[in-house]
């Protein structure tokens, strides 16, 4: 057999359904409400903030695991808002956005045979990330709520279910709060069960919360690593990207127990040696906004969702209303396609909306095989475009195949 060819480990998973799906709809000129990037300005604040560090000549290498300057900011601004004291140079590392501090925790901490809890629906990278790190995951369904459910319901998992995934072979759990693809927002009584998990079998909560300041109806942001017993034990994962709009300038960060900091930098350092540096300087000033940024943050995305819920919903579409992260789930089960992908080429090629199938989010494609996740971090006017387009979808119950 020729040596020419990729890993096996290649070949245990996909390229990106998400970014596929903006390939499909830059191809066909369609409105893209699939990949989760806004199409609206930055905040001027920030960008001025990178002008000025290249201006500067702030070109060359920063610190490998960081800047001086975003570590305390990251630092400071995590004890300010949840009680938990942090120290820049024993717990933050900057990496290249989260994806990369999602991979260089895991490939830091987990050896081959360990084995990884992953909540399903999940961000497409989790499943890629453990098979590329040598760990076998374990998946727990985050159930949907039922439509004819009261308003409020939330995507929930069954804490017997989950307590079963978990054994002596468990080195971490993954959570993602506020949650893509659902935007389910975990409670605390949730984080609780989780956490009892955690110290039972000695292991590790990985935890994405790059949706952090993105919350609706009263929902409120838990980090993990301030449950009882959980901050020695906890790596929490964030970022630049979806709080400041700015998807493309790769700057994340993790926050881990000073144990585990050391082997996380070593990966980091070989896998990317170091983030942009004149971003890293923009960060530290982003991370310096007023409060009420966070709080016009939200309403602008609560409106944002409120609009395409009704969009939606005028469509056919089944919706399960998001709490936090600026994501809908839908069920498209009413238009009569064989399955997911089948209407989403549909609605990319024909209708000209983009959307991503949510058989990428399952390790069990049928489990998604009915679902669509569509994005609202787009301009009202964006939205409203998508909305004139959805009206050549058919009235319900109608076959368009």
């Amino acid at each position: 057999m020729s040596k020419l060819i990729g890993s096996k480990k290649a070949t245990q998973f996909t390229e990106s359904v998400i970014r596929e799906m903006t390939r499909l709809n830059d191809l066909h000129g369609g409105v893209n409400l699939s990949q989760g990037f806004p199409d609206f300005a930055a905040p001027a604040a920030v960008k001025d903030a990178a002008i000025a560090a290249i201006n500067a000549d702030v070109n060359q290498y920063a610190v490998t695991w960081g800047a001086p300057p975003l570590r305390d900011a990251v630092a400071r601004e995590f004890t300010r808002r949840y009680g938990l004291p942090i120290a820049a140079d024993e717990q933050v590392t900057v990496c290249c956005g989260s994806t990369e501090a999602m991979i260089s925790t895991m490939m830091a901490i987990i050896d081959p045979g360990d084995e990884v809890v992953v909540f399903e629906p999940f961000y497409e990278n989790y499943g890629p990330d453990a098979i590329l790190s040598g760990a076998t995951p374990r998946y727990v369904t985050l159930h949907e709520p039922d439509p004819s459910t009261p308003l409020g319901a939330d995507w929930t998992f069954d804490p017997d279910e989950l307590a079963a995934a978990f054994n002596n072979r468990t080195k971490a759990i993954i959570i993602n709060t506020p949650n893509n693809p659902t935007g389910k927002v975990f409670t605390r009584q949730e984080l609780e069960t989780i956490a009892a998990l955690c110290r039972k079998w000695d292991a590790i909560a990985i935890s994405d919360e790059i949706y952090e300041h993105i919350l609706y109806d009263g929902h409120r942001h838990v980090p993990v690593a301030t449950i009882e017993g959980m901050a020695d034990r906890t790596v929490t994962i964030n970022g630049l990207s979806k709080t400041y709009s700015v998807t493309g300038w790769r700057v994340g960060w993790s926050i881990s127990p000073p144990s585990l900091t050391g082997a996380i930098r070593k990966v980091h350092d070989f896998l990317t040696v170091g983030a942009p540096a004149p971003l890293q300087e923009a960060g530290a000033v982003a991370l310096g906004l007023p409060d009420q940024y966070y709080l016009d943050l939200a309403a602008r995305y609560r409106r944002l969702r409120d609009i395409l819920l009704e969009v939606l919903e005028r469509h056919h579409f089944t919706c399960y209303k998001p709490y936090g992260a600026y994501y809908i789930m839908t069920d498209i089960s009413v238009f009569g396609f064989s399955d997911d992908v089948e209407f989403a080429r549909y609605l990319v090629k024909d209708v000209g909306v983009a959307a991503v199938p949510g058989s990428s989010f399952y390790t069990n494609s049928a489990r998604g095989r009915t679902k669509l996740r569509f994005c609202y971090c787009k301009r009202e006017e964006t939205l409203v475009e998508a909305d004139r387009r959805l009206e050549k979808l058919a009235p319900v119950g109608v076959n368009l195949r």
